[in-house]
């Protein structure tokens, strides 16, 4: 199965937090994805995908959360004016602001849908969506930028974006964050900092990124295009329509709520290591 037939589903469903999540805590957005990763698993032939914008937040992977001196990475974002929380996949310490679109593609766990295949259909996905530059977007790990990973997007060196992926409940959902605009170097800056401070010259059991903030870009700094949440949701929204069926605005029942209460209660006790 190529991946444009993985991508075409029946009914593909979205589900828009480009704005209301502005206003909501972060970890209740980590929560909101394992929630429709049980619903995609319930679903036939359908999948979900969730746009999603954060207020000024550094979002931690686990690791992080185990450097010598945390507390004082962690105090020093906190006086930047950026709360913190640790994630529930993997990865490590990344930025959300205004400036930083989030997209999660759902769907239901299926055979040929591996690991690989998840993140290679998120590049694709977004290469159609960023027509504009296309295949100038390369896909591999910029070992000098925050959270480095095998799937990072990049123009001329330069990253903009990172895929994680998150199995849960026979559900899949493949995140990807797309740095719209504002300056990738000052977001590199902030969590190079933050690493200088939370590990202090100690030992460490992982090798954390060495950031190099001139490896970072904005989608906006590469293309001269500022990018908007609104013009980003239109664009998915057209390429969705073009693979499926149906396209329909997704709303949660009252057992997704039920679940997301349960969810968002696992994320909090997750994070009480970052809590005053």
């Amino acid at each position: 199965m190529n991946i444009q037939q993985l991508l075409y589903r029946k009914n593909w469903l979205f589900f828009d937090q480009s704005v209301s999540g502005l206003s909501m805590n972060p970890m209740y957005s980590f929560a909101m994805d394992d929630t429709l990763c049980r619903r995609a698993a319930e679903l036939e032939d359908t999948a979900i995908a969730r746009s999603w914008v954060h207020d000024r937040t550094i979002v931690l992977g686990i690791q992080d959360s185990r450097l010598p001196f945390i507390q004082a990475g962690i105090d020093f974002l906190t006086e930047k004016g950026y709360q913190v929380i640790i994630r529930n996949s993997g990865g490590l310490a990344v930025v959300l602001d205004p400036g930083i679109y989030n997209l999660s593609l759902v769907f239901r766990e299926e055979k040929g849908l591996t690991i690989d295949r998840g993140y290679d259909l998120m590049v694709a996905f977004t290469r159609s969506v960023l027509d504009e530059l296309g295949e100038s977007i390369v896909d591999g790990e910029i070992k000098e930028s925050y959270c480095p990973g095998r799937f990072d997007l990049s123009v001329n060196g330069q990253k903009f974006a990172g895929i994680s992926q998150r199995r849960l409940r026979g559900g899949v959902a493949v995140q990807i964050y797309l740095a719209m605009n504002g300056s990738g170097s000052d977001r590199a800056h902030l969590i190079r900092e933050f690493y200088n401070r939370a590990v202090n010259g100690a030992a460490t059991k992982f090798h954390y990124p060495r950031i190099d903030p001139e490896k970072m870009a904005s989608l906006e700094e590469l293309s001269g295009h500022r990018f908007t949440s609104d013009e980003l949701n239109h664009r998915i929204l057209l390429r969705l329509q073009k693979l499926s069926d149906q396209l329909a605005m997704y709303e949660l029942n009252s057992t997704d709520w039920d679940r997301y209460e349960d969810n968002v209660t696992r994320m909090l006790k997750r994070n009480q290591i970052v809590s005053p």
